[in-house]
Protein backbone atom coordinates (compact mmCIF):
# COMPACT_ATOMS: atom_id res chain seq x y z
CA UNK A 1 0.00 0.00 0.00
CA UNK A 2 1.28 3.43 -0.93
CA UNK A 3 0.49 6.18 1.55
CA UNK A 4 1.34 9.78 2.14
CA UNK A 5 2.27 9.32 5.81
CA UNK A 6 -0.29 8.46 8.45
CA UNK A 7 -3.64 10.06 7.66
CA UNK A 8 -4.57 12.19 10.68
CA UNK A 9 -7.95 13.03 12.14
CA UNK A 10 -10.20 15.56 10.45
CA UNK A 11 -9.27 14.55 6.94
CA UNK A 12 -11.00 12.97 3.97
CA UNK A 13 -9.10 11.16 1.25
CA UNK A 14 -9.65 9.16 -1.92
CA UNK A 15 -8.32 5.66 -2.43
CA UNK A 16 -8.09 3.27 -5.35
CA UNK A 17 -7.97 -0.51 -5.23
CA UNK A 18 -5.03 -1.40 -7.47
CA UNK A 19 -5.96 -2.60 -10.96
CA UNK A 20 -9.62 -2.91 -9.96
CA UNK A 21 -12.64 -0.92 -11.23
CA UNK A 22 -13.43 0.33 -7.73
CA UNK A 23 -12.75 3.77 -6.30
CA UNK A 24 -13.44 4.98 -2.79
CA UNK A 25 -13.13 7.68 -0.16
CA UNK A 26 -12.56 7.54 3.59
CA UNK A 27 -13.17 10.17 6.26
CA UNK A 28 -12.15 10.26 9.92
CA UNK A 29 -13.15 13.13 12.20
CA UNK A 30 -12.40 14.06 15.80
CA UNK A 31 -12.19 17.73 16.85
CA UNK A 32 -14.08 18.95 13.77
CA UNK A 33 -17.16 16.83 14.36
CA UNK A 34 -16.96 17.38 18.12
CA UNK A 35 -17.16 21.14 17.50
CA UNK A 36 -20.24 20.74 15.27
CA UNK A 37 -22.12 18.41 17.63
CA UNK A 38 -21.09 20.05 20.89
CA UNK A 39 -22.50 23.42 19.81
CA UNK A 40 -25.94 22.08 20.76
CA UNK A 41 -27.14 19.84 23.57
CA UNK A 42 -28.57 17.31 21.14
CA UNK A 43 -29.88 13.99 22.49
CA UNK A 44 -27.58 11.15 21.42
CA UNK A 45 -29.76 9.84 18.53
CA UNK A 46 -30.04 13.34 17.06
CA UNK A 47 -26.32 14.04 17.44
CA UNK A 48 -25.48 10.73 15.81
CA UNK A 49 -27.79 11.46 12.88
CA UNK A 50 -26.17 14.86 12.33
CA UNK A 51 -22.70 13.32 12.64
CA UNK A 52 -23.60 10.82 9.93
CA UNK A 53 -24.80 13.66 7.69
CA UNK A 54 -21.49 15.48 8.18
CA UNK A 55 -19.40 12.40 7.44
CA UNK A 56 -21.50 11.72 4.34
CA UNK A 57 -21.19 15.31 3.14
CA UNK A 58 -17.40 15.15 3.49
CA UNK A 59 -17.19 11.86 1.57
CA UNK A 60 -19.26 13.14 -1.33
CA UNK A 61 -18.32 16.82 -1.28
CA UNK A 62 -14.57 16.20 -1.31
CA UNK A 63 -14.92 14.59 -4.74
CA UNK A 64 -16.40 17.72 -6.34
CA UNK A 65 -14.31 19.40 -9.02
CA UNK A 66 -15.51 22.96 -8.43
CA UNK A 67 -15.29 25.58 -5.69
CA UNK A 68 -18.58 25.81 -3.87
CA UNK A 69 -20.78 23.89 -1.47
CA UNK A 70 -22.54 20.59 -1.10
CA UNK A 71 -25.62 20.58 1.11
CA UNK A 72 -26.76 17.18 2.36
CA UNK A 73 -30.13 17.17 4.05
CA UNK A 74 -33.05 14.95 4.96
CA UNK A 75 -36.47 16.09 6.09
CA UNK A 76 -39.60 14.24 7.06
CA UNK A 77 -42.61 14.01 9.33
CA UNK A 78 -40.86 12.09 12.13
CA UNK A 79 -39.51 13.41 15.45
CA UNK A 80 -36.48 14.83 13.60
CA UNK A 81 -38.00 17.26 11.16
CA UNK A 82 -34.79 18.27 9.48
CA UNK A 83 -31.08 17.40 9.44
CA UNK A 84 -28.59 19.28 7.28
CA UNK A 85 -24.85 19.51 6.74
CA UNK A 86 -23.33 22.31 4.68
CA UNK A 87 -19.93 21.29 3.28
CA UNK A 88 -17.59 23.84 1.69
CA UNK A 89 -15.18 22.46 -0.92
CA UNK A 90 -12.30 24.08 0.99
CA UNK A 91 -13.01 21.47 3.69
CA UNK A 92 -15.36 23.32 6.04
CA UNK A 93 -18.39 21.81 7.77
CA UNK A 94 -21.40 23.09 9.63
CA UNK A 95 -24.72 21.44 10.41
CA UNK A 96 -27.78 21.31 12.60
CA UNK A 97 -30.95 19.35 13.37
CA UNK A 98 -34.48 20.47 14.11
CA UNK A 99 -36.54 18.04 16.20
CA UNK A 100 -39.57 17.73 18.47
CA UNK A 101 -38.51 16.87 22.03
CA UNK A 102 -41.78 15.21 23.00
CA UNK A 103 -42.00 13.03 19.91
CA UNK A 104 -38.35 12.05 20.25
CA UNK A 105 -38.81 11.07 23.89
CA UNK A 106 -41.78 8.90 22.98
CA UNK A 107 -39.88 7.21 20.17
CA UNK A 108 -36.77 6.50 22.25
CA UNK A 109 -38.68 5.25 25.28
CA UNK A 110 -38.52 1.71 23.91
CA UNK A 111 -35.63 2.12 21.44
CA UNK A 112 -32.63 4.16 22.52
CA UNK A 113 -31.06 4.11 19.05
CA UNK A 114 -33.79 4.31 16.39
CA UNK A 115 -32.61 4.39 12.79
CA UNK A 116 -32.82 7.32 10.42
CA UNK A 117 -36.11 6.16 8.96
CA UNK A 118 -37.87 6.14 12.35
CA UNK A 119 -36.25 9.44 13.36
CA UNK A 120 -37.12 11.22 10.13
CA UNK A 121 -40.31 9.41 9.18
CA UNK A 122 -41.69 9.72 5.69
CA UNK A 123 -39.77 12.30 3.71
CA UNK A 124 -36.96 13.04 1.30
CA UNK A 125 -33.19 12.86 1.08
CA UNK A 126 -31.72 15.84 -0.78
CA UNK A 127 -28.29 16.75 -2.12
CA UNK A 128 -27.73 20.27 -3.44
CA UNK A 129 -24.71 21.49 -5.40
CA UNK A 130 -24.04 25.23 -5.11
CA UNK A 131 -21.33 26.64 -7.37
CA UNK A 132 -21.97 30.23 -6.36
CA UNK A 133 -24.18 33.12 -7.51
CA UNK A 134 -23.17 32.82 -11.18
CA UNK A 135 -24.57 29.29 -11.52
CA UNK A 136 -27.91 27.62 -10.99
CA UNK A 137 -28.11 25.21 -8.09
CA UNK A 138 -28.35 21.52 -8.96
CA UNK A 139 -30.54 19.46 -6.64
CA UNK A 140 -31.23 15.74 -6.48
CA UNK A 141 -34.12 14.38 -4.41
CA UNK A 142 -34.99 10.79 -3.51
CA UNK A 143 -37.33 9.29 -0.88
CA UNK A 144 -35.83 8.37 2.48
CA UNK A 145 -34.97 4.68 2.19
CA UNK A 146 -33.60 2.33 4.85
CA UNK A 147 -32.63 2.75 8.48
CA UNK A 148 -29.55 4.93 7.96
CA UNK A 149 -28.32 7.91 5.98
CA UNK A 150 -25.79 5.54 4.42
CA UNK A 151 -28.64 3.58 2.82
CA UNK A 152 -30.29 6.83 1.75
CA UNK A 153 -27.07 7.79 -0.03
CA UNK A 154 -26.76 4.40 -1.71
CA UNK A 155 -30.33 4.71 -2.95
CA UNK A 156 -29.63 8.25 -4.18
CA UNK A 157 -26.62 7.21 -6.25
CA UNK A 158 -28.46 4.23 -7.70
CA UNK A 159 -31.56 6.24 -8.63
CA UNK A 160 -30.06 9.59 -9.60
CA UNK A 161 -26.58 8.75 -10.88
CA UNK A 162 -26.87 5.04 -11.77
CA UNK A 163 -23.59 4.44 -9.93
CA UNK A 164 -23.46 1.30 -7.74
CA UNK A 165 -22.31 2.61 -4.36
CA UNK A 166 -21.70 1.23 -0.88
CA UNK A 167 -21.53 3.55 2.14
CA UNK A 168 -20.72 2.99 5.80
CA UNK A 169 -21.02 5.70 8.46
CA UNK A 170 -20.37 5.65 12.20
CA UNK A 171 -20.62 8.22 14.99
CA UNK A 172 -19.88 7.84 18.69
CA UNK A 173 -18.99 9.74 21.83
CA UNK A 174 -15.74 8.29 23.15
CA UNK A 175 -14.09 8.66 26.53
CA UNK A 176 -10.45 7.67 27.04
CA UNK A 177 -7.36 8.74 28.96
CA UNK A 178 -7.02 11.88 26.81
CA UNK A 179 -10.55 13.12 27.44
CA UNK A 180 -13.93 12.75 25.77
CA UNK A 181 -15.55 13.91 22.58
CA UNK A 182 -17.53 13.01 19.51
CA UNK A 183 -15.94 11.11 16.65
CA UNK A 184 -17.21 10.21 13.20
CA UNK A 185 -15.98 8.07 10.36
CA UNK A 186 -17.16 6.92 7.00
CA UNK A 187 -16.16 5.04 3.90
CA UNK A 188 -17.62 4.84 0.43
CA UNK A 189 -16.82 2.68 -2.58
CA UNK A 190 -18.19 3.01 -6.11
CA UNK A 191 -18.09 0.74 -9.08
CA UNK A 192 -16.55 2.13 -12.27
CA UNK A 193 -18.36 1.37 -15.49
CA UNK A 194 -17.12 -1.44 -17.73
CA UNK A 195 -15.28 -0.41 -20.92
CA UNK A 196 -12.94 -1.94 -23.48
CA UNK A 197 -9.96 -1.48 -21.17
CA UNK A 198 -11.51 -2.76 -17.93
CA UNK A 199 -13.77 -5.37 -19.45
CA UNK A 200 -16.56 -6.77 -17.28
CA UNK A 201 -16.48 -5.47 -13.69
CA UNK A 202 -19.06 -7.69 -11.97
CA UNK A 203 -16.64 -10.04 -10.21
CA UNK A 204 -14.36 -7.25 -8.97
CA UNK A 205 -17.31 -5.30 -7.59
CA UNK A 206 -18.74 -8.37 -5.86
CA UNK A 207 -15.38 -9.04 -4.21
CA UNK A 208 -14.90 -5.41 -3.14
CA UNK A 209 -18.41 -5.29 -1.66
CA UNK A 210 -17.83 -8.49 0.30
CA UNK A 211 -14.66 -7.09 1.84
CA UNK A 212 -16.22 -3.68 2.42
CA UNK A 213 -19.12 -5.21 4.33
CA UNK A 214 -16.73 -6.53 7.00
CA UNK A 215 -16.12 -2.97 8.26
CA UNK A 216 -17.36 -2.40 11.80
CA UNK A 217 -18.59 0.89 13.27
CA UNK A 218 -15.93 0.65 15.97
CA UNK A 219 -13.16 0.54 13.37
CA UNK A 220 -14.45 3.67 11.66
CA UNK A 221 -14.33 5.81 14.79
CA UNK A 222 -11.47 4.21 16.77
CA UNK A 223 -8.55 6.70 16.89
CA UNK A 224 -6.18 3.76 17.39
CA UNK A 225 -7.06 2.34 13.96
CA UNK A 226 -5.53 4.64 11.32
CA UNK A 227 -7.17 4.86 7.92
CA UNK A 228 -4.17 3.13 6.37
CA UNK A 229 -4.52 0.19 8.74
CA UNK A 230 -8.22 -0.18 8.00
CA UNK A 231 -7.75 -0.02 4.23
CA UNK A 232 -4.86 -2.49 4.39
CA UNK A 233 -6.99 -4.95 6.36
CA UNK A 234 -9.72 -4.76 3.77
CA UNK A 235 -7.83 -4.69 0.49
CA UNK A 236 -4.21 -5.77 1.06
CA UNK A 237 -4.49 -8.78 -1.23
CA UNK A 238 -5.26 -6.56 -4.20
CA UNK A 239 -3.30 -3.53 -3.02
CA UNK A 240 -4.76 -0.13 -2.28
CA UNK A 241 -3.44 3.38 -2.90
CA UNK A 242 -4.44 6.16 -0.50
CA UNK A 243 -4.13 9.81 -1.48
CA UNK A 244 -2.97 12.56 0.87
CA UNK A 245 -6.49 13.93 1.24
CA UNK A 246 -7.99 17.19 2.42
CA UNK A 247 -8.14 18.59 5.95
CA UNK A 248 -11.55 19.27 7.49
CA UNK A 249 -12.62 21.93 9.97
CA UNK A 250 -15.82 23.09 11.61
CA UNK A 251 -16.56 26.59 10.37
CA UNK A 252 -19.80 28.54 10.39
CA UNK A 253 -20.29 31.37 7.91
CA UNK A 254 -22.54 33.44 10.17
CA UNK A 255 -21.49 37.04 10.92
CA UNK A 256 -23.01 40.26 12.25
CA UNK A 257 -23.36 41.56 8.70
CA UNK A 258 -25.23 38.44 7.54
CA UNK A 259 -27.57 38.61 10.53
CA UNK A 260 -28.18 42.31 9.94
CA UNK A 261 -29.05 41.57 6.30
CA UNK A 262 -31.66 39.05 7.44
CA UNK A 263 -33.16 41.56 9.88
CA UNK A 264 -33.36 44.15 7.09
CA UNK A 265 -35.86 41.87 5.35
CA UNK A 266 -38.37 42.53 8.15
CA UNK A 267 -40.51 45.65 8.52
CA UNK A 268 -39.88 48.20 11.28
CA UNK A 269 -42.98 46.92 13.07
CA UNK A 270 -41.79 43.32 12.92
CA UNK A 271 -38.35 44.25 14.22
CA UNK A 272 -39.94 46.24 17.04
CA UNK A 273 -41.76 43.10 18.20
CA UNK A 274 -38.42 41.24 18.36
CA UNK A 275 -36.79 43.72 20.76
CA UNK A 276 -35.99 42.24 24.19
CA UNK A 277 -35.77 44.04 27.58
CA UNK A 278 -32.16 45.10 26.98
CA UNK A 279 -33.29 47.07 23.93
CA UNK A 280 -31.68 44.71 21.41
CA UNK A 281 -32.72 41.90 19.10
CA UNK A 282 -31.04 38.62 20.00
CA UNK A 283 -30.49 36.23 17.11
CA UNK A 284 -29.07 32.72 17.56
CA UNK A 285 -27.34 31.03 14.64
CA UNK A 286 -28.99 27.65 14.06
CA UNK A 287 -25.69 26.11 13.00
CA UNK A 288 -23.13 27.17 15.61
CA UNK A 289 -25.50 28.49 18.33
CA UNK A 290 -23.64 31.81 18.55
CA UNK A 291 -25.90 34.59 19.85
CA UNK A 292 -25.82 38.02 18.21
CA UNK A 293 -27.24 41.08 19.98
CA UNK A 294 -28.23 43.72 17.44
CA UNK A 295 -29.93 47.08 17.57
CA UNK A 296 -33.54 47.14 16.42
CA UNK A 297 -32.55 49.25 13.43
CA UNK A 298 -30.03 46.50 12.46
CA UNK A 299 -26.32 46.74 12.95
CA UNK A 300 -24.37 45.48 15.96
Amino acid sequence: MTDASRLPDDRVAAFQIEDQPVRGRIVRMGPAIDAVLSAHAYPAPVAELLGEACALAALIGSALKFDGRLIVQAQGDGPVRYVVCDYGTEGTLRGYCRYDEGELAALTADDARPGAHRLLGKGVFVMTLDQGPDFDRHQGITPIEGDSLALCAEHYFQQSEQIPTEVRLAVGHLIDETGSGWRAGGMMIQRLAADTTRGETDDAWTRARALFNTISADELIDPRVPSETLLYRLFHEDGVRLEAGQPLAALCRCSPDRIATVLDSFTDEERAEMVEPDGKIHVTCEYCAKVYALEAGTGV
